[in-house]
């Protein structure tokens, strides 16, 4: 998947905002070296490298990182796979925020994880939970349906476990979970109506694969229709986000 990068920061920038709380339970002490993991264009990384932490972003997008460098020069951010990197030098904590549900070998991502972290070290990462964009999903699917794609129910592009689910691959691997949450939170889309085309287009376009240019309008429009009930609220429009926390400790 490109990555739009300018678009991301200028229409999606709620994705490093609502990551802010989850750095809370990261609670980075200056000195301690912290690896971003899906560091995106690098706002996050950017706030922990202000906390004193000795900061490195990774991000699997040349598009994402060449603005992370951009905007912040001092960071050392560089683009890698999170099922496939390894460092020399272990770190204090690992900080994942809105990138690990896009990666549905966690496994591998977990393992490469526990292996570049300290004894001791911590996993600390937000990400989609189940049930996440559930409205959104099931809208696109019925719309493309209606106009004859997606016959076979194609999967969606993202990984949403449940607490249980994502704590028992963290315990296989040999992390002690102490702390994990799962909650609604609804998702204020930019540019009302707009928002869903704005959002579908950006995140999931792997959905339109098939359809030509002249009917992705109308096929927009058509799940922006279904979803209005559900979505629109006094005028805003919201997304049925679905989110899971977890802290994990290396032993």
């Amino acid at each position: 998947m490109k990555w739009n990068a300018e678009l991301y920061d200028d229409k999606h920038s709620f994705v490093s905002q609502y990551g802010e709380g989850v750095l809370e339970l990261l609670a980075a002490k200056a000195g301690e070296r912290i690896l971003d993991l899906g560091c995106g264009t690098g706002d996050l990384a950017n706030q922990l490298q202000g906390l004193g932490a000795d900061v490195v972003g990774i991000d699997a997008s040349p598009e994402m990182i060449a603005t992370a460098k951009e905007k912040y020069p001092y960071i050392n951010f560089a683009v890698a796979n999170a099922v496939d990197f390894d460092f020399n030098e272990p770190f204090d904590a690992v900080f994942s925020n809105a990138a690990l549900h896009w990666i549905k070998d966690a496994e591998s991502v977990i393992k490469r994880v526990y292996n570049v972290l300290k004894p001791g070290g911590r996993f600390v990462a937000e990400m989609g939970g189940k049930g996440c964009v559930q409205q959104m999903i099931a809208a696109t699917n019925t719309i493309l349906n209606k106009h004859g794609y997606n016959k076979a129910g194609q999967p969606h592009p993202w990984y949403f476990p449940s607490t249980a689910e994502y704590a028992a691959k963290l315990e296989e691997q040999g992390f002690r979970v102490t702390y994990t949450a799962h909650f609604d939170r609804k998702t204020l889309l930019q540019d009302g109506r707009q928002g869903v085309a704005k959002w579908l287009s950006m995140f999931g376009p792997s959905f339109f694969s098939e359809i030509p240019a002249d009917k992705l309008t109308t096929v927009l429009d058509e799940i922006t229709d279904l979803l209005e009930t559900d979505y629109e609220d006094d005028g805003q429009w919201y997304a049925d986000y679905k989110r899971l926390r977890f802290i994990a400790m290396k032993e």
